[in-house]
This record gives C-alpha cells, structure tokens and sequence, in this order.
C-alpha cells in the first residue's frame, strides 16, 4: 500500500447520499479512506442542490462518515435559488470560513485539492495552502466563467466575469496540478496560460457497493412503472440540459408502436413543462424521484438506459455525466444523445449506440433498431458497457489515481 496521507478535498457543493446526491467527492472520498488515507470533505452546510440540508448550531460540523473519512459541514446563510445573488455572496463567506479550518481539523493536510465550478473560494483554499504549507490541486468539474459567457450571455467585460477569469487564471498558474473530469479541458487550460504538463484527467465514475447491495424500489414505484413494455429509460434531473423535449417528441414519432414505453424518473424544474408536452401520449411514463440507493433496482427495469444533453459548444471539451456510468453498469445498451467532441465512450466500448443530439428522429430510429435486435445482441451491448465501467471508472481505482497524482 502507498504512505497514508491526510487530503483536505473542498468542493462547496459536494454532498452525502443522506444531504443529496453523493457524488463524486464523496465516493472518492470514501474510496481513498478505505485505501488507508485520512480524508476531509469540506463542503456547504446549505446549497439549493441538498435535498435536505442540515439545520448546523456551529460554524463547522464534523461528521465521521467512516473511518478516516470526515465531512465538515461549513454553516452559510440560506438562500432561494441557483439564480439568487445570495448565492454569489456565500462563494465569498465560504472563502473566507476556509481560513479557519486548521483550528478545526486536527490532521494537517499532505495536500489541498480545490474543485470548482465556484472559483471565488479558490483564493481561500489558495491563502489556507500557504498557511498550512502545503500542495494544491484545482480541479475543474465545469469551465468557468466561459460556461457563463457562452451559455448565460454574459459578457467577457462583465467586472465579476473579470474578477473570475483571473481567479481561473491565477488557479491554472499557481496550482501545482490541475484536474479534470472532462478529458479535452486541457486545450482550454493551456489556451489560458497553464502549462500542459500540469494536467491529469480523472473522470467521474461508479460506485460499486451499490451494485452490490441496491435497495428495491418501494410498492408505489413498482405500480407506476408500464408492464409488458419494452422501455427506453431515463434516471437523473429533469432540466434543460438534458434535452428530454426530445425524448418526448421521439415518444409522439413512436406513439403507434404500443409495445414501446419512454419512461422518466427524476424531478426537476423541467418536470411540469414535460408532462404538459407528454399530455395525450399513453407511451410517456412520469416516476417521482427515487433515492440514489435504488438506482440499480430501477435501471434493471430498464431495456434501455437513455441519456442526452443539448448541443451546447462547451461540451467539445467533453462531458462526464455521473448516470453515464451507473448505465454502464447496469448491463442496459445505452442510447447516447450526446455531441461531446472526441469523447464517444459508448462507442468505444460498443455498449450501445450514439446518435446527434437533439433529434427525435434519431431517437426514435435508434429505440426502433435496439428493440428489433435480438436479446443476446442487448446483452452483449451491455456486458461490454459493464466491462468498461468496472475497468474504467470504478470509484476504487479512481482514488488510486488520485492520491498518486495530488502533490
């Protein structure tokens, strides 16, 4: 075994299964602890993505998730939405809580890692890493602020979209590494100054004890789900993204073809505006979001995992869509509606099929096409999408990575 190392991970919005939805530092987390090392997740004891955020009485909460692996909680104020500029002020309060942390957390880091989208706090964890003497890795999970200047129609001379360009900046060069989970950010990166050498990609991926040791739907969702159909299935949020307009519009193409059911589990803003579309299509089936321990219950209802985002031009960079991974494991052909530039994982594993984004027909082409394959020819698909996941994004092996690459 590699030496034990403390690693101080700071993502504000990194959650617990319990909070919201897990996620990548948290898994990776847990993994690097079982692996022997001694890991903090330092995260936001209120973001609008926590399912149920904690009610904190003290500043910092440190909860034993298990051992060697600590979540601290940090209290900020509450607000109502992702658009609320409350939330702009809690990047600059959770900065600032930051250099308090050595009075907190006994274990002195080996390493810092710092994980966006947010980059305000980054100066924070910068300052805590020179006080604390000790190595940063900043990671970047979502381009910032090109993802505002591209899709939020902000412009470049905007004085805070200034401010966080030389927060990004400033990360690229100061850093001693720098991470990604979308593997052709690096071309961006060097295009702001960072030197390549710097840059390690580490995908998301997949948990395998929930594989193991899923828990089974309750009764209420096992009723809402068609019977005797053959399923094309989405798990995840219910947003603009993920271009579910098209799923449906694909269902209305497919609406003679009884024996198909496009099923969607999840919740989200686009929810009310889907079903609405959906309304007079008997092929469109809504499921109320499940918890994450029963995902692998329902994608095994599954004969088909879909999953697609919009065409937006940041995704050249490419994307790493945590249900991606839960699909692949599923043993399910995926259906990938998703233009992410060099980046066809399902394709390079022969897991399923990929088609262009946005477009019903090719949806519908390719539901028709997998539905007409036979059985054994489905299962190969998702045996290959299996084989890769476990090879390729196994949390486990991903931790590895990890502790060998922060400084």
């Amino acid at each position: 075994m590699a030496e034990s190392k403390t690693f101080w991970l700071i993502n504000q919005y990194a959650s617990t299964p319990e909070t919201g939805m897990g996620g990548r530092h948290y898994y990776l987390a847990k993994e690097l602890a079982k692996q022997g090392h001694t890991v903090y997740l330092i995260a936001a004891g209120y973001t609008h993505l926590l399912r149920t955020p904690l009610e904190l009485d003290k500043d910092y909460t440190i909860e034993t998730v298990t051992a060697g692996f600590n979540f601290v909680w940090v209290k900020l104020p509450k607000y109502s939405h992702a658009h609320d500029k409350k939330r702009v002020l809690n990047w600059f309060i959770f900065a600032w809580k930051l250099l308090k942390l050595p009075k907190v957390i006994e274990d002195k880091a080996d390493a810092i890692l710092y994980s966006s989208p947010s980059l305000i706090a980054f100066l924070g964890a910068q300052r805590l890493a020179k006080k604390l003497q000790t190595k940063l890795a900043f990671e970047v999970r979502d381009i910032w602020p090109l993802t505002l200047i591209e899709l939020g129609g902000y412009s470049p001379k905007h004085p805070f979209i200034r401010l966080m360009q030389w927060v990004e900046d400033r990360a690229y060069h100061d850093s001693d590494v720098v991470l990604s989970n979308l593997p052709s950010a690096v071309e961006h990166m060097v295009a702001r100054g960072m030197v390549r050498g710097k840059f390690q990609w580490i995908p998301n991926g997949c948990d395998l004890s929930e594989l193991k040791t899923p828990k089974p739907l309750s009764v209420t969702t096992q009723l809402a789900l068609p019977k005797g159909k053959f399923i094309i299935g989405y798990a995840g949020t219910l947003g603009v993204a993920n271009a579910l307009d098209s799923f449906i519009e694909a269902a209305l193409l497919l609406k003679g073809e009884v024996e198909i059911a496009f099923v969607l589990v999840g919740g989200g803003k686009e929810k009310s505006t889907l079903v609405e579309q959906a309304k007079g299509l008997n092929n469109v089936y809504f499921i109320d979001p499940i918890p994450k321990q029963q995902i692998h219950s329902m994608l095994a209802e599954f004969d088909v995992c879909y999953i697609g985002l919009t065409k937006d031009p940041l995704f050249r960079f490419g994307v790493s869509p945590n249900k991606l991974f839960e699909y692949l494991l599923s043993l399910c052909p995926v259906l990938y509606a998703i233009e992410s530039g060099d980046y066809l994982p399902v394709d390079e594993c022969k897991a399923g099929l990929s088609i262009p984004a946005e477009d019903p027909q090719a949806i519908a082409d390719a539901v028709v096409k997998l539905k007409d394959m036979s059985p054994e020819e489905r299962q190969k698909m998702g045996e290959n999408g299996r084989i890769y996941a476990l090879e390729h994004h196994d949390y486990a092996k991903l931790a590895q990575k990890l502790a060998h690459v922060l400084p």
